[in-house]
């Protein structure tokens, strides 16, 4: 398992944590402020906080694919408001939603996710058994960088069942490096361009920054080939962006 350790297993502090704050607020009051984004290498930008309580017909398609094709005993990484959960719950399907934020958790608790706990993906104590994993709204992102895509695919070979699988979607971003005629103005010695830098605000909250990775379903398939998984694309969206299922073979 060489790599485990590697990946933090992290929660956050109250005070870190801007988008549960933003998640909260907007629970409680049904609106709330600017979440902002920044990063070193992007202008500063914000998430709607309203989008990340969106219901299933407001889903992007890729979303709502996920959802259907999920079954079994469910896993939802990373479930902020619960919004995926929620939807899994309406169908009658089993669902356990983690997430790092425990204002999030909070929330989801008392939207009614029967489910729902302050855990790291990466804990090593954390040894349940899922038949689908979850990871959507740019699901790849908590893998950070590529050089940590060993230590995830061996954290997935610990929770999946024989016979389960992984529904991730992503963006490749290499649509921003593109100049009109084709060419690729990034530097590829300077490291994979999908590997990006985030930190976030709300109202006086600042997050730590941390690492999020957007990768193209290619490199994503190699890494997956090279860590016993099979990676298979599920569907395209309209903006560069994809939904994968990753098996173990």
């Amino acid at each position: 398992m060489e790599g485990v350790e590697v990946m933090s297993a992290h929660l956050l502090s109250p005070n870190k944590d801007p988008m549960g704050y933003a998640i909260a607020d907007y629970h409680a009051k049904g609106k709330a402020g600017k979440l902002r984004v920044f990063s070193s290498q992007f202008e500063e930008d914000e998430i709607p906080v309203a989008q990340l309580f969106r219901s299933f017909n407001e889903m992007p398609e890729l979303e709502q694919e996920a959802l259907r094709l999920a079954n079994g005993k469910i896993l939802d990484c990373g479930a902020g408001s619960g919004c995926h959960a929620l939807a899994l719950q309406a169908m009658g399907k089993e669902v356990e939603a983690i997430d790092i934020s425990p204002r999030s958790v909070e929330v989801m608790q008392q939207r009614g996710v029967k489910q729902a706990y302050c855990i790291n993906l990466f804990d090593e104590n954390y040894l349940q058994k899922f038949d689908t994993i979850l990871m959507l709204m740019n699901g790849s992102g908590i893998i950070g960088k590529l050089e940590n895509m060993g230590a995830f695919f061996a954290k997935m070979k610990q929770l999946l069942n024989p016979g389960g699988c992984i529904y991730m979607d992503s963006s490749d971003l290499r649509y921003l490096f593109e100049d009109e005629d084709g060419s690729f103005l990034v530097d590829l010695a300077g490291g994979y361009y999908g590997e990006i830098d985030f930190q976030m605000q709300y109202k006086q909250v600042k997050g730590e920054p941390f690492d999020w990775l957007y990768v193209d379903f290619q490199t994503l398939s190699y890494y997956a080939s090279e860590n016993g998984f099979q990676a298979e694309l599920v569907r395209e969206g309209e903006h560069y962006d994809y939904l994968a299922c990753l098996k173990m073979v």
